[in-house]
């Protein structure tokens, strides 16, 4: 796929789980993706601003206001964004049926694609008995993942001057442990049933963080991924056709200058501030946020 001379345009684009505010999201891929892309509509499946990581710990990265930027640039030139709240963001989903600079935020929604199927579109933390059942437990492990992050930051740094390319070890790891397949396979299980009951063709989500498109007893499962490990979307053709779209892998056929995959470089250059907690500091990049519109 050439997108060098200009940017593709689909249908749709679904991208989630970018966990803004944290030292783990991918935002300058994510800015890349953004503008070598264009779509009739992009959906904002959930996870989009990390509310738990920021209540810890305070970081906010200036790409990651020109993140929320880019997107509201696109819903002002045409765009109907869609927002679609996860666990992370959840606050958003006391504003649901209202709009933020033309971002509409819903709490799910359904998607009619070109060739008429239609599509279930949830975060998917409903799905998972851990995040429902035992918020506690998904806490303890939300800190135990961001440290695999970490890990992996650190990993990719020592890949890029090797002039290698962005690999995930996170993920790597997380799809050999035993536990965490069994895991994904029992989430995608329960939300398919969830989309037969619904009487839908296929359902759209995120939340695990695994990009996959496959058949589930006659159930189109979608899972667009994430922006902190695998850097993949979903997108819809004009002809109805759904495809994962892996930007880290795409990228390496694009003339493009070299993504900065960990913020600690650039941290220092654009005035990333971090906090252990409490107020934000003074002289801090802040989120943008327009005012809602009824």
């Amino acid at each position: 796929m050439n997108m060098a001379l200009r940017p593709a345009h689909y249908r749709t684009i679904w991208i989630s789980d970018i966990h803004l505010g944290t030292r783990g999201c991918k935002a300058d891929l994510l800015l890349e993706f953004l503008r070598h892309t264009e779509s009739d509509t992009l959906y904002l499946v959930g996870d989009i601003i990390d509310g738990w990581r920021l209540k810890r710990s305070w970081y906010w990265h200036q790409s990651h206001n020109d993140v929320v930027q880019k997107l509201l640039r696109k819903a002002r030139k045409g765009t109907t964004v869609i927002y679609v709240p996860g666990n992370h963001d959840e606050a958003l989903r006391d504003f649901t049926e209202l709009q933020f600079g033309g971002v509409t935020v819903v709490m799910e929604a359904i998607h009619e694609a070109a060739d008429g199927r239609r599509f279930l579109v949830t975060h998917g933390d409903h799905f998972d008995g851990i995040v429902t059942c035992a918020k506690w437990l998904a806490l303890l492990g939300d800190a135990a993942y961001g440290f695999a992050l970490s890990l992996n930051t650190w990993f990719n740094h020592v890949r890029r001057r090797m002039g290698l390319p962005y690999w995930s070890l996170s993920a790597y790891l997380k799809h050999k442990v035993k536990n965490a397949v069994e895991f994904i396979s029992d989430y995608e299980q329960a939300i398919a049933e969830e989309a037969r009951r619904r009487h839908v063709d296929g359902v759209v989500c995120g939340h695990i963080h695994h990009a996959e498109i496959r058949d589930i007893d006659g159930i189109l499962y979608c899972n667009d991924g994430d922006w902190v490990e695998s850097c993949t979307a979903l997108v819809e053709h004009f002809d109805g056709r759904l495809e994962i779209l892996h930007w880290a892998e795409l990228r390496e056929t694009l003339d493009l200058e070299p993504a900065a995959l960990a913020d600690e470089e650039s941290h220092a250059e654009t005035g990333g501030i971090e906090s252990g907690g409490g107020p934000v500091p003074a002289g801090a990049p802040r989120p943008v946020v327009p005012e809602p519109v009824a």
